[in-house]
């Protein structure tokens, strides 16, 4: 869907869901901006039981214009209603009717079964970062009012920013022009004097885990930012390495998630807390989650029907089971310091395969320093006469030079036009100019004959390789554990799709 689609309606509302924190209330201004500025009759609203009472989000309001409406009921039905930063029909927004529904969403979908018109991005870390990238593919120029808002939409939805994960929000973040001054006013009235209490009473309550250095903390229901307050707190002690800290509130479960030690990433701990109820990210460091209300009664069923000292029970139970899980299940490898069993592995060839490739050399001045970003993270390197950017079957990036790649790859004249969620992107560090690779990139064939020992992983394998000690490739059953024939002590992990595509027994 676009916002264009959205302009063959007149009589419209902008709705965001009930209680909105500043990411709906940001992204339902911008798409009541552009609609405004195209002549169309539109108001912006909420509802539920409660007006906006939190003194950040009532100056926010105030201060950038914002011309939203606390409403109970709807005079008239519109001939369009749009959802922001929630579904229609979901339990966190009040349900008007209306002759048509659009939808404008980053969360995790409850039922698959959003309006026809819809855009919902579940990987996205803010509903901010989906109405700025529709506004620019509009063409429309977005004031310093709306940037600074969806600017704080993004900082406050990924937790000051410590759970930024998708390359769409650090496009956001390196385009938007926001008033600083105000963030800094923003975020300052942002903890009230109850909120301190809470924080201190979350400290009084945690649960430690001495053999692996992990600790676990609730607090009372609270505003998000705060979990990430009391977990940066409380990674400061000398014996924790990682900390969980989580409230319960009325659409599921926020966690925080907090680490110091190579061998525990953050965003992937996150992850795992909230596979298959919920959704988790962030940096290696920072990161957090969201377990969903709908989904956690799925796996317990129990949980709805349950009172409030039993519920927290239950929630208590499944943090601290896939705490325990997380770190049992999980075998560490360090290269070149364990001695790989290589018996059990089997011979494999690497197969001819298409993949895209770029020289930056050929547009950007050697010596120049890039961030090279996919949807797995970004890359920093500087350019030279000899560097090459490679392109993997799924997305992922990875430098190489001319001479590794002129032995193993052939040349096509065809541009690569691999379909990705998100296609490549090279930003120079210099000067900021972002350079989509989408037309630029090139296509090869890998030459075929490189020859590896491999064996699917059993259980979830962390590897440090003997080139990067600080980092590890991580794999999960299925995935493969490999290591170059010619030399057993270069180990690492293949995912299993990527395997299946690459390589054949030799």
């Amino acid at each position: 869907m676009k916002l264009s689609d959205l302009l063959e309606y007149d009589d419209i509302v902008v709705q965001c869901h009930d209680n909105p924190d500043a990411d709906a209330i940001a992204s339902g201004f911008g798409v009541y901006s552009y609609l405004k500025s195209k002549g169309k009759n539109v108001r912006f609203i909420y509802s539920g039981n409660f007006i906006i009472t939190k003194t950040n989000l009532k100056f926010m309001i105030e201060v950038l214009d914002i011309p939203i409406e606390y409403v109970k009921t709807l005079d008239k039905k519109p001939s369009l209603l749009v959802t922001c930063d929630c579904i229609y029909g979901e339990g966190n927004v009040r349900k008007f009717e209306a002759e048509t529904i659009a939808s404008i969403d980053h969360h995790y979908l409850v039922d698959n079964n959003p309006p026809a018109m819809n855009d919902v991005r579940q990987g996205v870390g803010s509903c901010s970062t989906i109405v700025w990238d529709m506004l620019r593919k509009e063409g429309f120029e977005i004031d310093k009012n709306l940037s600074t808002g969806l600017y704080y939409g993004l900082y406050t939805d990924t937790n000051t920013l410590a759970e930024v994960y998708h390359p769409l929000d650090r496009d956001m973040l390196d385009d938007i022009y926001y008033d600083k001054a105000l963030i800094k006013h923003f975020c300052n009235m942002n903890m009230t004097l109850q909120e301190v209490k809470i924080a201190g009473m979350a400290l009084l309550g945690y649960e430690y885990h001495e053999v692996h250095r992990y600790a676990l903390l609730e607090t009372m229901p609270c505003d998000p930012n705060i979990l990430g307050l009391i977990s940066d707190f409380f990674l400061a002690v000398d014996t924790v390495d990682v900390c969980v800290v989580f409230s319960e509130l009325d659409v599921g479960v926020k966690f925080s998630v907090r680490s110091c030690t190579n061998e525990v990433r953050a965003n992937e701990l996150a992850e795992y807390i909230a596979r298959g109820i919920g959704s988790g990210g962030g940096r290696s460091d920072k990161a957090g989650g969201l377990i969903q209300k709908e989904l956690l009664a799925e796996l317990r069923e129990d949980y709805l029907a349950s009172d409030d000292i039993h519920r927290h029970a239950i929630v208590t139970t499944v943090l601290r089971d896939r705490l325990h899980d997380y770190y049992q299940n999980c075998k560490i490898i360090y290269a070149g310091k364990d001695e790989l069993d290589v018996s059990q592995m089997k011979h494999y060839k690497k197969l001819p395969l298409k993949q895209g490739y770029i020289v930056p050399s050929e547009f950007l001045p050697v010596g120049t320093p890039i961030l090279v970003r996919s949807l797995e993270g970004d890359t920093n390197l500087n350019v030279t006469e000899d560097t090459v950017i490679m392109i993997g079957v799924r997305g992922e990036v990875y430098a190489s030079n001319k001479k590794v790649f002129n032995k193993n790859y052939k040349t096509l004249e065809d541009q690569y036009k691999m379909k990705l969620e998100y296609f490549p992107t090279i930003k120079n560090t210099r000067t900021g100019e972002i350079i989509p690779l989408r037309k630029m990139a090139k296509t090869c064939v890998s030459e075929g004959g490189n020859k590896i020992l491999a064996m699917p992983v059993l259980t979830t394998t962390k590897v440090f390789t003997k080139w990067n000690g600080t980092e590890y490739l991580k794999g999960e059953p299925g995935d493969y554990l490999a290591a170059k024939e010619s030399d057993p002590d270069d180990v690492y992990i293949i995912n299993k799709d990527i395997f299946a595509q690459s390589y054949a027994p030799d």
